[in-house]
Protein backbone atom coordinates (compact mmCIF):
# COMPACT_ATOMS: atom_id res chain seq x y z
CA UNK A 1 0.00 0.00 0.00
CA UNK A 2 1.18 3.52 -0.74
CA UNK A 3 0.10 6.90 0.56
CA UNK A 4 1.55 10.16 -0.68
CA UNK A 5 4.26 8.31 -2.61
CA UNK A 6 5.60 6.74 0.60
CA UNK A 7 5.47 2.97 0.77
CA UNK A 8 4.18 1.22 3.86
CA UNK A 9 5.61 -2.08 2.68
CA UNK A 10 8.20 -3.12 5.26
CA UNK A 11 10.29 -4.67 2.50
CA UNK A 12 10.80 -1.27 0.86
CA UNK A 13 13.88 -0.25 2.84
CA UNK A 14 14.32 3.15 1.19
CA UNK A 15 10.77 4.25 1.91
CA UNK A 16 10.93 2.74 5.40
CA UNK A 17 14.01 4.79 6.21
CA UNK A 18 12.43 7.97 4.88
CA UNK A 19 9.42 7.31 7.09
CA UNK A 20 11.76 7.36 10.08
CA UNK A 21 12.62 10.98 9.27
CA UNK A 22 9.14 12.29 8.55
CA UNK A 23 5.59 11.06 8.42
CA UNK A 24 2.93 11.58 5.77
CA UNK A 25 -0.66 11.62 6.95
CA UNK A 26 -3.00 13.90 5.01
CA UNK A 27 -2.50 16.01 1.91
CA UNK A 28 -4.41 19.28 1.75
CA UNK A 29 -4.61 22.49 -0.22
CA UNK A 30 -2.64 25.26 1.44
CA UNK A 31 -3.23 29.00 1.48
CA UNK A 32 -0.92 31.97 1.73
CA UNK A 33 -1.42 33.54 5.15
CA UNK A 34 1.95 34.27 6.77
CA UNK A 35 2.89 33.16 10.25
CA UNK A 36 3.07 35.76 12.98
CA UNK A 37 6.71 36.33 13.75
CA UNK A 38 8.07 35.50 17.18
CA UNK A 39 4.97 33.75 18.54
CA UNK A 40 6.14 30.12 18.62
CA UNK A 41 8.30 29.41 21.71
CA UNK A 42 8.20 25.64 21.06
CA UNK A 43 10.64 23.94 23.36
CA UNK A 44 10.28 26.64 26.01
CA UNK A 45 6.82 25.18 26.61
CA UNK A 46 6.21 22.24 28.92
CA UNK A 47 4.70 19.89 26.34
CA UNK A 48 2.42 18.34 28.95
CA UNK A 49 0.32 21.49 28.71
CA UNK A 50 -0.38 20.67 25.07
CA UNK A 51 -2.35 17.57 25.99
CA UNK A 52 -5.95 17.39 27.11
CA UNK A 53 -6.54 16.56 30.78
CA UNK A 54 -9.53 16.00 32.98
CA UNK A 55 -11.31 19.07 34.28
CA UNK A 56 -10.57 18.30 37.92
CA UNK A 57 -6.88 17.68 37.31
CA UNK A 58 -4.58 20.28 38.76
CA UNK A 59 -2.66 22.11 36.00
CA UNK A 60 1.05 21.45 36.00
CA UNK A 61 3.09 24.62 36.45
CA UNK A 62 5.22 25.12 33.37
CA UNK A 63 8.10 27.40 32.62
CA UNK A 64 6.91 30.95 32.10
CA UNK A 65 7.08 31.96 28.47
CA UNK A 66 7.66 35.56 27.43
CA UNK A 67 5.98 36.10 24.09
CA UNK A 68 6.61 39.25 22.10
CA UNK A 69 4.77 40.42 19.07
CA UNK A 70 6.72 41.13 15.94
CA UNK A 71 7.39 44.84 16.39
CA UNK A 72 8.11 44.43 20.11
CA UNK A 73 10.56 41.67 19.38
CA UNK A 74 12.12 43.73 16.61
CA UNK A 75 12.89 46.50 19.12
CA UNK A 76 13.71 44.21 22.04
CA UNK A 77 16.06 41.71 20.40
CA UNK A 78 19.02 44.06 20.11
CA UNK A 79 20.16 47.41 18.86
CA UNK A 80 21.67 45.79 15.85
CA UNK A 81 18.96 46.81 13.43
CA UNK A 82 19.29 50.47 14.36
CA UNK A 83 22.47 50.61 12.29
CA UNK A 84 21.01 48.81 9.28
CA UNK A 85 21.89 51.72 7.01
CA UNK A 86 25.58 51.53 7.80
CA UNK A 87 26.42 48.26 6.01
CA UNK A 88 29.09 46.99 6.09
CA UNK A 89 30.06 49.01 9.18
CA UNK A 90 27.31 47.57 11.36
CA UNK A 91 28.55 47.11 14.97
CA UNK A 92 27.33 43.55 14.57
CA UNK A 93 30.42 42.97 12.46
CA UNK A 94 33.02 44.85 14.53
CA UNK A 95 36.06 42.61 14.68
CA UNK A 96 39.74 43.30 14.29
CA UNK A 97 41.06 43.86 10.79
CA UNK A 98 42.72 40.45 10.59
CA UNK A 99 39.40 38.68 11.07
CA UNK A 100 37.56 40.94 8.62
CA UNK A 101 40.28 40.36 6.06
CA UNK A 102 40.07 36.59 6.42
CA UNK A 103 36.27 36.62 6.01
CA UNK A 104 36.67 38.70 2.86
CA UNK A 105 39.24 36.25 1.51
CA UNK A 106 36.85 33.37 2.16
CA UNK A 107 34.09 35.13 0.23
CA UNK A 108 36.42 35.29 -2.76
CA UNK A 109 36.22 31.47 -2.81
CA UNK A 110 32.54 31.16 -1.89
CA UNK A 111 31.95 28.90 -4.89
CA UNK A 112 34.37 26.24 -3.65
CA UNK A 113 32.82 22.95 -2.50
CA UNK A 114 35.41 22.83 0.32
CA UNK A 115 34.06 26.12 1.77
CA UNK A 116 34.27 25.87 5.57
CA UNK A 117 31.06 27.44 6.82
CA UNK A 118 32.04 26.84 10.46
CA UNK A 119 35.21 28.90 10.08
CA UNK A 120 33.33 31.56 8.12
CA UNK A 121 30.74 31.81 10.90
CA UNK A 122 33.49 32.40 13.45
CA UNK A 123 35.16 35.01 11.27
CA UNK A 124 31.88 36.90 10.90
CA UNK A 125 31.14 36.79 14.62
CA UNK A 126 28.23 34.37 14.17
CA UNK A 127 26.72 36.23 11.22
CA UNK A 128 27.51 33.86 8.38
CA UNK A 129 23.96 33.85 7.00
CA UNK A 130 23.66 37.64 6.89
CA UNK A 131 27.10 38.16 5.36
CA UNK A 132 26.87 35.33 2.84
CA UNK A 133 23.34 36.06 1.61
CA UNK A 134 23.97 39.77 1.20
CA UNK A 135 27.23 39.03 -0.65
CA UNK A 136 25.62 36.59 -3.10
CA UNK A 137 22.65 38.84 -3.87
CA UNK A 138 25.05 41.70 -4.51
CA UNK A 139 27.41 39.53 -6.57
CA UNK A 140 24.58 38.55 -8.93
CA UNK A 141 23.49 42.19 -9.22
CA UNK A 142 20.04 41.26 -7.94
CA UNK A 143 19.78 44.22 -5.56
CA UNK A 144 20.08 46.72 -8.38
CA UNK A 145 18.15 44.63 -10.92
CA UNK A 146 15.08 44.23 -8.69
CA UNK A 147 15.51 47.71 -7.19
CA UNK A 148 15.57 46.30 -3.67
CA UNK A 149 15.73 48.87 -0.91
CA UNK A 150 19.04 48.36 0.88
CA UNK A 151 17.63 49.12 4.33
CA UNK A 152 14.67 46.76 3.86
CA UNK A 153 16.91 44.04 2.46
CA UNK A 154 19.39 44.35 5.30
CA UNK A 155 16.56 44.30 7.82
CA UNK A 156 15.00 41.24 6.19
CA UNK A 157 18.23 39.21 6.19
CA UNK A 158 19.03 40.11 9.80
CA UNK A 159 15.51 39.13 10.85
CA UNK A 160 15.87 35.82 9.01
CA UNK A 161 19.09 35.06 10.86
CA UNK A 162 17.54 36.04 14.21
CA UNK A 163 14.56 33.76 13.64
CA UNK A 164 16.75 30.67 13.47
CA UNK A 165 17.17 29.09 16.90
CA UNK A 166 20.83 29.19 17.88
CA UNK A 167 20.24 26.58 20.59
CA UNK A 168 19.42 23.97 17.93
CA UNK A 169 22.56 21.88 17.36
CA UNK A 170 21.75 21.42 13.66
CA UNK A 171 18.74 23.40 12.39
CA UNK A 172 20.20 26.84 12.98
CA UNK A 173 21.45 29.82 10.96
CA UNK A 174 24.79 28.14 10.21
CA UNK A 175 22.93 25.27 8.53
CA UNK A 176 20.94 27.81 6.52
CA UNK A 177 24.17 29.53 5.47
CA UNK A 178 25.67 26.16 4.49
CA UNK A 179 22.63 25.32 2.35
CA UNK A 180 22.77 28.78 0.75
CA UNK A 181 26.44 28.29 -0.13
CA UNK A 182 25.70 24.85 -1.61
CA UNK A 183 22.79 26.30 -3.59
CA UNK A 184 25.17 28.88 -5.04
CA UNK A 185 27.51 26.08 -6.15
CA UNK A 186 24.62 24.39 -7.96
CA UNK A 187 23.45 27.65 -9.56
CA UNK A 188 26.93 27.96 -11.09
CA UNK A 189 26.70 24.56 -12.80
CA UNK A 190 26.75 25.02 -16.62
CA UNK A 191 23.24 23.74 -17.31
CA UNK A 192 21.73 26.04 -14.73
CA UNK A 193 23.99 29.04 -15.22
CA UNK A 194 23.02 29.40 -18.90
CA UNK A 195 19.30 28.77 -18.37
CA UNK A 196 18.13 30.33 -15.10
CA UNK A 197 16.62 33.79 -15.07
CA UNK A 198 17.48 36.45 -12.51
CA UNK A 199 14.14 35.76 -10.83
CA UNK A 200 15.01 32.05 -10.58
CA UNK A 201 18.34 32.89 -8.94
CA UNK A 202 16.76 35.34 -6.48
CA UNK A 203 14.14 32.77 -5.47
CA UNK A 204 16.74 30.01 -5.19
CA UNK A 205 18.95 32.01 -2.83
CA UNK A 206 16.05 33.27 -0.71
CA UNK A 207 14.56 29.78 -0.45
CA UNK A 208 17.91 28.38 0.68
CA UNK A 209 18.32 31.09 3.32
CA UNK A 210 14.78 30.66 4.72
CA UNK A 211 14.09 26.96 4.13
CA UNK A 212 14.26 26.03 7.86
CA UNK A 213 13.18 29.37 9.31
CA UNK A 214 12.04 29.16 12.95
CA UNK A 215 12.75 25.41 13.11
CA UNK A 216 11.91 24.15 16.63
CA UNK A 217 14.56 21.41 16.71
CA UNK A 218 12.01 18.58 16.64
CA UNK A 219 10.48 16.75 13.67
CA UNK A 220 6.97 16.56 12.29
CA UNK A 221 5.93 13.29 14.00
CA UNK A 222 6.83 14.91 17.33
CA UNK A 223 4.53 17.86 16.64
CA UNK A 224 1.75 15.48 15.61
CA UNK A 225 1.90 13.22 18.63
CA UNK A 226 2.08 16.18 21.04
CA UNK A 227 -1.03 17.68 19.44
CA UNK A 228 0.89 20.85 18.61
CA UNK A 229 -1.29 23.53 17.11
CA UNK A 230 0.91 23.77 14.00
CA UNK A 231 0.15 20.12 13.23
CA UNK A 232 -3.56 20.88 13.46
CA UNK A 233 -3.18 24.08 11.45
CA UNK A 234 -1.50 22.29 8.54
CA UNK A 235 -3.47 19.04 8.93
CA UNK A 236 -0.36 16.97 9.65
CA UNK A 237 0.96 17.74 6.17
CA UNK A 238 4.45 19.20 5.65
CA UNK A 239 3.94 20.92 8.99
CA UNK A 240 7.44 22.30 9.42
CA UNK A 241 7.92 23.23 5.76
CA UNK A 242 4.61 25.11 5.69
CA UNK A 243 5.64 26.96 8.83
CA UNK A 244 9.07 27.84 7.40
CA UNK A 245 7.40 29.22 4.29
CA UNK A 246 4.74 31.23 6.15
CA UNK A 247 7.40 32.61 8.49
CA UNK A 248 9.45 33.75 5.49
CA UNK A 249 6.38 35.37 3.92
CA UNK A 250 5.70 37.10 7.21
CA UNK A 251 9.17 38.66 7.20
CA UNK A 252 8.87 39.67 3.54
CA UNK A 253 5.64 41.49 4.30
CA UNK A 254 6.86 42.94 7.58
CA UNK A 255 9.91 44.51 5.95
CA UNK A 256 8.07 45.34 2.72
CA UNK A 257 10.97 43.98 0.68
CA UNK A 258 8.78 43.37 -2.38
CA UNK A 259 6.23 46.11 -1.67
CA UNK A 260 7.45 48.14 -4.66
CA UNK A 261 6.54 45.32 -7.06
CA UNK A 262 3.04 44.96 -8.56
CA UNK A 263 0.82 43.08 -6.11
CA UNK A 264 0.41 40.07 -8.39
CA UNK A 265 4.18 39.79 -8.90
CA UNK A 266 4.74 39.88 -5.15
CA UNK A 267 2.18 37.13 -4.55
CA UNK A 268 3.71 35.05 -7.32
CA UNK A 269 7.14 35.37 -5.69
CA UNK A 270 5.67 34.20 -2.38
CA UNK A 271 3.98 31.19 -4.03
CA UNK A 272 7.13 30.11 -5.84
CA UNK A 273 9.16 30.56 -2.66
CA UNK A 274 6.69 28.28 -0.92
CA UNK A 275 6.88 25.68 -3.68
CA UNK A 276 10.66 25.52 -3.27
CA UNK A 277 10.60 25.29 0.53
CA UNK A 278 7.84 22.64 0.53
CA UNK A 279 10.01 20.48 -1.73
CA UNK A 280 12.46 19.99 1.15
CA UNK A 281 9.93 17.81 3.02
CA UNK A 282 11.93 14.58 3.44
CA UNK A 283 8.73 12.51 3.56
CA UNK A 284 8.12 13.42 -0.09
CA UNK A 285 11.59 12.31 -1.15
CA UNK A 286 10.40 9.40 -3.29
CA UNK A 287 7.80 11.55 -5.00
CA UNK A 288 10.35 14.10 -6.22
CA UNK A 289 13.03 11.51 -6.93
CA UNK A 290 10.67 9.40 -9.07
CA UNK A 291 9.64 12.44 -11.07
CA UNK A 292 13.28 13.46 -11.53
CA UNK A 293 14.27 9.95 -12.64
CA UNK A 294 11.34 9.80 -15.05
CA UNK A 295 12.38 13.09 -16.69
CA UNK A 296 15.97 11.87 -17.04
CA UNK A 297 14.92 8.50 -18.47
CA UNK A 298 12.71 10.22 -21.04
CA UNK A 299 15.27 12.99 -21.64
CA UNK A 300 12.48 15.55 -21.78
CA UNK A 301 13.76 18.25 -19.42
CA UNK A 302 13.72 21.58 -21.22
CA UNK A 303 15.20 24.40 -19.17
CA UNK A 304 13.64 26.90 -21.56
CA UNK A 305 10.36 25.88 -19.93
CA UNK A 306 9.62 27.85 -16.74
CA UNK A 307 7.99 24.90 -14.96
CA UNK A 308 10.98 22.65 -15.75
CA UNK A 309 13.40 25.29 -14.47
CA UNK A 310 11.39 25.56 -11.27
CA UNK A 311 11.46 21.79 -10.83
CA UNK A 312 15.24 21.76 -11.21
CA UNK A 313 15.47 24.52 -8.60
CA UNK A 314 13.43 22.29 -6.29
CA UNK A 315 15.83 19.41 -6.86
CA UNK A 316 18.83 21.70 -6.37
CA UNK A 317 17.45 22.91 -3.04
CA UNK A 318 16.75 19.32 -1.97
CA UNK A 319 20.37 18.44 -2.77
CA UNK A 320 21.68 21.50 -0.94
CA UNK A 321 19.58 20.68 2.11
CA UNK A 322 21.06 17.18 2.58
CA UNK A 323 24.49 17.65 1.01
CA UNK A 324 26.43 17.28 4.29
CA UNK A 325 27.47 13.65 3.56
CA UNK A 326 28.91 14.89 0.25
CA UNK A 327 31.23 17.44 1.88
CA UNK A 328 34.86 16.68 2.82
CA UNK A 329 35.14 14.42 5.88
CA UNK A 330 36.22 17.19 8.27
CA UNK A 331 33.03 19.14 7.53
CA UNK A 332 30.72 16.18 7.03
CA UNK A 333 31.63 14.62 10.36
CA UNK A 334 30.81 17.82 12.24
CA UNK A 335 27.38 18.02 10.62
CA UNK A 336 26.74 14.33 11.34
CA UNK A 337 27.46 14.83 15.02
CA UNK A 338 25.28 17.94 15.20
CA UNK A 339 22.22 16.37 13.57
CA UNK A 340 22.57 13.28 15.77
CA UNK A 341 22.80 15.46 18.86
CA UNK A 342 19.55 17.15 17.83
CA UNK A 343 17.87 13.75 17.28
CA UNK A 344 18.96 12.60 20.72
CA UNK A 345 17.74 15.81 22.33
CA UNK A 346 14.30 15.11 20.90
CA UNK A 347 14.51 11.54 22.18
CA UNK A 348 15.34 12.81 25.67
CA UNK A 349 12.30 15.10 25.60
CA UNK A 350 10.11 12.20 24.52
CA UNK A 351 11.42 10.01 27.34
CA UNK A 352 10.96 12.80 29.85
CA UNK A 353 7.31 13.19 28.94
CA UNK A 354 6.56 9.48 28.58
CA UNK A 355 6.12 9.67 24.80
CA UNK A 356 7.06 6.95 22.37
CA UNK A 357 10.65 7.65 21.37
CA UNK A 358 10.96 8.37 17.65
CA UNK A 359 13.12 6.16 15.49
CA UNK A 360 16.69 7.49 15.19
CA UNK A 361 16.17 9.57 18.34
CA UNK A 362 17.01 6.97 20.99
CA UNK A 363 20.62 7.42 22.10
CA UNK A 364 20.56 3.95 23.68
CA UNK A 365 19.89 2.10 20.41
CA UNK A 366 21.44 4.38 17.75
CA UNK A 367 24.91 5.66 16.96
CA UNK A 368 26.13 8.46 14.73
CA UNK A 369 27.63 5.93 12.33
CA UNK A 370 24.50 3.79 12.07
CA UNK A 371 22.29 6.81 11.42
CA UNK A 372 24.66 8.26 8.83
CA UNK A 373 25.20 5.01 6.94
CA UNK A 374 21.44 4.48 6.69
CA UNK A 375 20.86 8.09 5.65
CA UNK A 376 23.56 7.92 2.98
CA UNK A 377 22.35 4.59 1.62
CA UNK A 378 18.62 5.21 1.43
CA UNK A 379 18.32 8.98 0.98
CA UNK A 380 21.52 10.69 -0.17
CA UNK A 381 22.97 8.22 -2.69
CA UNK A 382 19.77 7.83 -4.77
CA UNK A 383 19.29 11.61 -4.97
CA UNK A 384 22.86 12.56 -5.85
CA UNK A 385 23.21 9.71 -8.35
CA UNK A 386 20.29 11.18 -10.30
CA UNK A 387 21.67 14.70 -9.92
CA UNK A 388 24.95 13.47 -11.44
CA UNK A 389 22.95 12.07 -14.38
CA UNK A 390 21.40 15.49 -14.88
CA UNK A 391 24.58 17.49 -14.32
CA UNK A 392 27.60 15.29 -15.04
CA UNK A 393 30.27 17.75 -13.96
CA UNK A 394 33.40 17.79 -11.86
CA UNK A 395 31.35 19.00 -8.88
CA UNK A 396 28.94 16.07 -9.15
CA UNK A 397 31.78 13.56 -9.29
CA UNK A 398 33.47 15.30 -6.35
CA UNK A 399 30.30 15.03 -4.27
CA UNK A 400 29.83 11.35 -5.08
CA UNK A 401 33.51 10.74 -4.29
CA UNK A 402 33.22 12.37 -0.86
CA UNK A 403 29.98 10.47 -0.25
CA UNK A 404 31.68 7.13 -0.88
CA UNK A 405 34.69 7.99 1.27
CA UNK A 406 32.55 9.29 4.14
CA UNK A 407 30.36 6.21 4.09
CA UNK A 408 33.45 4.01 4.17
CA UNK A 409 34.85 6.06 7.05
CA UNK A 410 31.72 5.60 9.14
CA UNK A 411 31.67 1.90 8.31
CA UNK A 412 35.32 1.62 9.38
CA UNK A 413 34.71 3.45 12.63
CA UNK A 414 31.71 1.27 13.37
CA UNK A 415 33.64 -1.92 12.62
CA UNK A 416 36.55 -0.87 14.84
CA UNK A 417 34.22 0.17 17.64
CA UNK A 418 35.97 3.54 17.94
CA UNK A 419 32.91 5.73 17.48
CA UNK A 420 32.64 8.46 20.06
CA UNK A 421 29.00 9.33 20.48
CA UNK A 422 27.88 12.75 21.72
CA UNK A 423 26.93 12.63 25.37
CA UNK A 424 23.23 13.36 25.95
CA UNK A 425 22.84 16.66 27.76
CA UNK A 426 21.36 16.52 31.28
CA UNK A 427 17.73 17.49 31.55
CA UNK A 428 17.78 21.24 32.37
CA UNK A 429 14.13 21.28 33.45
CA UNK A 430 13.01 17.93 34.91
CA UNK A 431 9.25 17.56 35.42
CA UNK A 432 8.10 18.34 38.97
CA UNK A 433 6.99 15.41 41.14
CA UNK A 434 3.23 14.98 41.53
CA UNK A 435 1.76 16.72 44.54
CA UNK A 436 0.82 14.33 47.36
CA UNK A 437 -2.80 13.30 47.47
CA UNK A 438 -3.48 14.20 43.83
CA UNK A 439 -4.37 11.76 41.10
CA UNK A 440 -1.57 11.02 38.70
CA UNK A 441 -1.69 13.22 35.61
CA UNK A 442 -3.08 11.40 32.58
CA UNK A 443 -0.42 10.57 30.05
CA UNK A 444 -0.71 11.80 26.44
CA UNK A 445 -2.23 9.34 24.06
CA UNK A 446 0.19 7.80 21.60
CA UNK A 447 -0.38 8.20 17.90
CA UNK A 448 -1.46 4.84 16.42
CA UNK A 449 0.54 3.51 13.45
CA UNK A 450 -0.92 4.16 9.98
CA UNK A 451 -3.36 1.59 8.74
CA UNK A 452 -2.01 -0.78 6.09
Amino acid sequence: MRRGAISYDSSDQTALYIRMLGDVRVRSQVGFEPERRGSHPYLCVDFRTLHSRSENARPVPGRRVHRLFSFQRHLHSSRRLHSATTWPYNPLHILDEDYLGQAKCMLAKVGSWNFDIFLFDRLTNGNSLVTLTFHLLNQYGLIELFQLDMVKLRQFIVMVQEDYHSQNPYHNAVHAADVTQAMYCYLKEPKLAKSLTSCDILLGLLAAATHDLDHPGVNQPFLIKTNHYLAALYRNTSVLENHHWRSAVGLLRETGLFSHLPAEDGLNMERQLGSLILATDISRQNEYLSKFRRHLDQDDLCLGNASHRHFILQMALKCADICNPCRPWELSKQWSEKVTEEFFQQGNIEKRHKLEVSLLCDSQSNTVGDIQIGFMTYVVEPLFSEWARFSDTRLSQTMLGHLGLNKASWSGLRASGSLEEPEPEPDPDPPPPPAPGLAQEPQPQKIPPPEP
